[in-house]
């Protein structure tokens, strides 16, 4: 997406060593720096290349030396930074290339709101929705909101959050479980999973894992690790964690009660 970019215009004074007036000299230069500061100045309204930051150049950096994958490069809300979105979360980037930033960048002059969450906000929405026909979910039958939880079938706190599951369902909550498995990718904890989301009635199977039951081996396509790989771009780094419907994040465990009002709360 084509970036616009307003910069301060800066025109070199006439010295008095260039104020000739034979053959008219001096009205011909001032003429042309009026001409030439015109030419500028439409430039930086229309977002020459010339001024913009080489995205380019900052997506083969950010690959080739820090191994991570770039999916979006978009405008900041701080000047002479880009936003970028990658495979391991939100950074942002000086336009040259040469700095990066992990950081939460707040407004002041809008009572200090948090410009990187909504950043977020609106990264988590977008992805979860993508996952949602993947994910296994637990559906209220008076549907009043919609959660996506990022699970761990050996986590504590994940295993008290579905010990409510009822009650979020009674609340006209449907759960959308996505998978996190926090050993990695290459651990037994990530094929369990799998064998969960594979099984035939995945919902009894995800219960019966977290009440601490032995997994049955399946195998199927699935997309147990794009999930995990989606948590970890949303700066998920533990479980559960609960994805709003405006896109907001709760990192951790919250009873059914209290997260039922929030919902009601935020409508």
């Amino acid at each position: 997406m084509e970036r616009y970019r307003f910069k301060q215009l800066h025109v070199k004074p006439v010295s008095t060593s260039e104020l000739k007036w034979q053959n008219g000299e001096y009205l011909v230069k001032a003429v042309k720096k009026v001409l030439l500061a015109s030419v500028v100045a439409a430039g930086s309204l229309l977002g020459l290349s010339a001024q913009a930051a080489d995205e380019a150049a900052i997506r083969d950096k950010l690959t080739s030396m820090l191994g991570l994958d770039v999916e979006t490069i978009a405008d900041s809300p701080v000047s002479g930074l880009v936003q970028v979105s990658t495979n391991r979360g939100l950074f942002y980037v000086s336009e040259n290339g040469q700095y990066l930033l992990q950081a939460r960048v707040f407004n002041i002059d809008e009572e200090m709101r948090n410009e990187t969450e909504l950043a977020l906000s609106g990264l988590r929405k977008e992805g979860v929705k993508e996952m949602e026909s993947s994910s296994i979910t637990f559906k209220a039958k008076n549907e009043k909101h919609e959660i996506s939880v990022f699970t761990d079938i050996t986590c504590g706190y994940c295993r008290k959050f579905h010990n409510e599951i009822d009650e979020l369902n009674d609340a006209g909550i449907t759960v959308h479980y996505l998978a996190f498995p926090r050993s990695g990718l290459n651990s037994e904890n990530y094929n369990d999973m799998v064998s969960v989301w594979c099984a035939k009635d995945p919902q009894k199977a995800l219960t019966k894992a977290k009440a601490g039951d032995d997994v049955a081996s399946a195998s199927c396509k699935n997309k147990v690790a794009e999930q995990y790989m989606l948590g970890q771009k949303l700066g998920v780094n533990g479980t559960p964690n609960i994805v709003l419907p405006d896109g907001s994040l709760i990192p951790g465990y919250q009873p059914a009660a209290l997260l039922a009002k929030a919902l009601e709360e935020a409508e």
